[in-house]
């Protein structure tokens, strides 16, 4: 008899997220799908169990994070966090902390999206948080820890972020451009992030495995062939 199996998800109400949440939901391999955020997601379905939580309080809601694979969409920039320690704040220290409570609570596989560029050493503010989330998340224990690095993201956001709309005009007309090496920085669209991340989750590997955005983007746009070791 097949396992009865739960995911996690936080920030469902972001790009990656909301889709990542729709593909949960419609996914054999989760009978219940969780998903912690400041507020709900216009959503019913009966495997989806939601719940409003206050990030700053994360450790209040540890017996709501039980559950198998935890998906980490949480993210912000520094202008809409409003300052850098905001956005230090929600990019590492909450995405952290909810991978050390899942893990206490029998978590054994996290999924995480980070960003190009991620490093602990760099000389840029953005990437050097991400790349201190990666190393923290790396370090906890979990079997399996998989880390998502896109680029520049595409597709429908409830929340604009201008220098992206910007950004994301202007490469696009270039991506054709983008081959062999430069292939990792075409923009990448949400929704293949999204179904990377399950694509990944479905067959177990055990380990620390970072996905750079053209492997992100052959692995959503794949069904069948289980991710190389």
């Amino acid at each position: 008899m097949q396992k009865t199996r739960t995911a996690l998800i936080a920030g469902a109400s972001g790009l990656v997220g909301g889709h990542c949440l729709q593909l949960l939901l419609h996914s054999d391999r989760y009978d219940q799908v969780i998903s912690i955020g400041r507020r709900d997601v216009p959503i019913i379905h009966p495997k989806l169990d939601q719940k409003v939580i206050d990030f700053d309080q994360l450790q209040k809601y540890k017996t709501d994070l039980a559950a198998d694979d935890v998906y980490c969409c949480l993210g912000t920039t520094i202008k809409q966090a409003g300052s850098k320690e905001a956005f230090q704040k929600v990019d590492q220290h909450y995405v952290v902390q909810l991978a050390e409570l899942a893990f206490a609570k029998g978590a054994s596989q996290f999924l995480v999206v980070s960003a190009m560029g991620a490093d602990a050493k760099s000389m840029f503010f953005y990437n050097r948080v991400k790349g201190n989330m990666e190393q923290a998340v790396t370090n906890i224990g979990y079997e399996s820890v998989h880390i998502f690095r896109p680029s520049l993201l595409l597709g429908d956001r409830e929340v604009q972020r201008t220098g992206e709309e910007i950004a994301s005009k202007v490469m696009r007309p270039l991506s054709s451009l983008l081959i062999g090496p430069l292939e990792k920085y075409k923009p990448i669209q949400g929704e293949t992030v999204a179904k990377a991340m399950l694509h990944v989750a479905a067959f177990d590997k055990k380990g620390t495995h970072i996905y750079p955005s053209d492997d992100i983007e052959d692995l959503g746009n794949t069904t069948s062939k289980a991710p190389a070791p």
